[in-house]
């Protein structure tokens, strides 16, 4: 299975106000902007996300987004070593992706594009 880190999922009240910060501040371009809701930025090797609750995986909490090749067998192998399942494995309109905790209670989405 391989698995890569490409995203922090960071939590907002205020996607206004964190993209100014995260652009205006450190300077990350802004990738993309789903609404009032999400946003990425370019952060170099990893995308910065900026979410509300809205489209936050577990909101509150600092997120790691791992690109995967099987979300299914990536959140088993972490349910069978001490951690947990948030949201089982799902399609959404782009991707696969489950909602897991790891084995001291970090959030993890795992995920991987939809087939063309």
């Amino acid at each position: 299975m391989s698995n890569e880190v490409k995203m922090i999922i960071l939590s907002t009240d205020n996607l206004d106000e964190s993209i100014e910060f995260y652009s205006g501040t450190l300077g990350m371009p802004l990738k993309f902007r789903d609404g009032t809701h999400f946003a990425a930025l370019d952060g170099g090797a990893i995308t910065v996300a900026l979410a509300t609750s809205v489209d936050h995986p577990i909101h509150g909490q600092v997120v790691v987004g791992i690109k995967t090749d099987d979300v299914d067998a990536a959140a088993k192998a972490v349910e069978a070593n001490g951690g947990g399942i948030v949201t089982q494995a799902y399609n959404d309109a782009h991707e696969r992706r489950a909602v897991v905790y790891d084995n001291k209670g970090n959030g993890l989405v795992f995920y991987s594009p939809l087939p063309k």
